[in-house]
C-alpha cells in the first residue's frame, strides 16, 4: 500500500522495498535530500518502470531512503506529473487517469 501525497515533493521508496525490487544501495549515487520527519534519513535517487492500475508503464523517479519504517509515498516529483488525480473528499475516494487521457 502506498500513500498518494499532495503535499509531498518526492516519491518515497523504503528500504526494503527498493531490495525486493533488486536495487543495490551501494550502486545508487545520486544522494537526495529529504524533508520533514525523514530529514534525517540519508536517500538515493532510484528510477523505476512501474505500472500503476492496468495503465502502461511510467517511469517514476523516487528517494530511495534507509529508513525501513518509512512509507511508500507517491508525490509530486514525479507521481502528480504521470497521472492526473481527481479527489472526491466527501467520499473518501479518488479517480486516477494517466496524464492528459
Amino acid at each position: 500500500m502506498a500513500l498518494l501525497d499532495t503535499g509531498a515533493s518526492v516519491n518515497v521508496l523504503p528500504y526494503e522495498v527498493g531490495l525486493q525490487l533488486g536495487a543495490v544501495w551501494e550502486e545508487q549515487t545520486v544522494s537526495i535530500q529529504l524533508s520533514g520527519n525523514l530529514a534525517q534519513m540519508e536517500a538515493r535517487g532510484l528510477v523505476l518502470s512501474a505500472t500503476v492500475a492496468n495503465f502502461s508503464s511510467v517511469l517514476l523517479a523516487f528517494a530511495w531512503t534507509q529508513s525501513r519504517e518509512a512509507p511508500l509515498i507517491l508525490g509530486h516529483m514525479n507521481f502528480f506529473a504521470e497521472f492526473d488525480v481527481c479527489f472526491y473528499r466527501a467520499d473518501l475516494a479518488f479517480e486516477l487517469h494517466p496524464r492528459g487521457k
